[in-house]
């Protein structure tokens, strides 16, 4: 079976490097290697995501699921030091890296934890999800992700996804829609799509 970045144990040779970039207004340093989701460059549709991405006025921690070496997480944990962030992933190497990178960076409201999408994540329901999801693994893995989120959101909770239109946005909008009802576009650019889904009481 071929090597994904959601390997938990990545087989390939390390061979770390270094980026250095600007998110949030805020300069910061990640160690990347191989084995892990985009080592090269932080993927444009991270960046959308991170760029896009608006605090909820809910109390709560911030979870990204899939967090790989930290992009995410990190860089919203920096912008906003009041929030609590959760960084969760399988990748054993990325969750190091990440480890790495929030000592790097000089970030104290972040943990990081190794989950397997939601398995080993704590019950407390959050106030945001955030996730590049592991488009690879396919579509019932994904839509598991969205699942999940669902129930361990807060009421009035919201999860944020980037996704490529060419790797089944319209669909994914679609399951979204199915599960919040609440589903918008924030932000859409070279194809990726930025949905901002909704928890809300359909009672009220």
């Amino acid at each position: 079976m071929a090597e994904h970045y959601y390997s938990e144990k990545p087989s390939s040779k390390s061979n770390p490097t270094t980026l250095e970039t600007t998110l949030r207004g805020n300069r910061m340093i990640f160690t990347t290697d191989d084995g892990v989701f985009s080592k090269s460059e932080i993927d444009f549709g991270t960046k959308l995501l991170i760029e896009s991405f608006i605090f909820p006025e809910e109390e709560g921690t911030i979870l990204d699921v899939g967090c790989g070496y930290g992009p995410i997480g990190l860089s919203l944990a920096k912008d906003n030091e009041r929030r609590n962030v959760m960084l969760v992933d399988i990748n054993e190497r990325a969750l190091s890296l990440a480890e790495k990178n929030r000592y790097a960076n000089k970030i104290e409201n972040a943990t990081i934890l190794k989950s397997n999408l939601f398995q080993q994540v704590p019950t407390d329901q959050y106030a945001a999800i955030l996730s590049n999801p592991p488009i690879r693994a396919g579509k019932k893995v994904v839509y598991q992700l969205f699942r999940d989120a669902f129930d361990f959101l807060k009421e009035n909770g919201e999860l944020w996804i980037v996704i490529q239109k060419k790797q089944g946005a319209p669909s994914a909008k679609k399951e979204l829609e199915s599960l919040f009802g609440f589903v918008e576009i924030v932000d859409k650019a070279k194809g990726y799509m930025i949905f901002r889904s909704k928890k809300v009481d359909p009672s009220v």
